[in-house]
């Protein structure tokens, strides 16, 4: 398994979560690890990606100030903790390979094809 996420679940409005992904040495070496997610009807959005060999990091606007990104190198895990948590955060969330250069330049969008399963966040009152 190159890359496994885990921490979906139902909450309600404002609470929190946080969501993992472990990646295969590979792709930690070469690859940075983005967040992406899909709700239903909508198109797939890149929430925040980070590189492994900087400290660059991407969030969407629509997360920005309520999640954080960071990574542990000794685990090749990447972290989201979501705080605040919207409606609107509901959809299944996915680790990916993302690239590395797009992170440094400000962008975050999968690169490489590689695709953890996907994680429900479901948040509702």
């Amino acid at each position: 398994v190159q890359l496994q996420a885990s921490g979906g679940g139902l909450v309600q409005p404002g609470w929190s979560l946080r969501l993992s992904c472990v990646a295969s040495e590979f792709i930690w070496e070469y690859y940075a690890i983005g967040w992406f997610r899909q709700a239903p009807g909508k198109e797939r959005e890149g929430v925040s990606c980070i590189s492994s060999s900087d400290d660059r990091l991407y969030y969407a606007d629509s997360v920005l100030g309520r999640f954080t990104i960071s990574r542990d190198n000794d685990k090749n895990t990447v972290y989201l903790p979501m705080n605040s948590l919207k409606p609107e955060d509901t959809a299944v969330y996915y680790c990916a390979t993302a690239s590395k250069k797009g992170v440094q330049d400000g962008t975050c969008f999968p690169h490489g094809n590689w695709w953890g399963q996907g994680t429900l966040v479901t948040v509702s009152s």
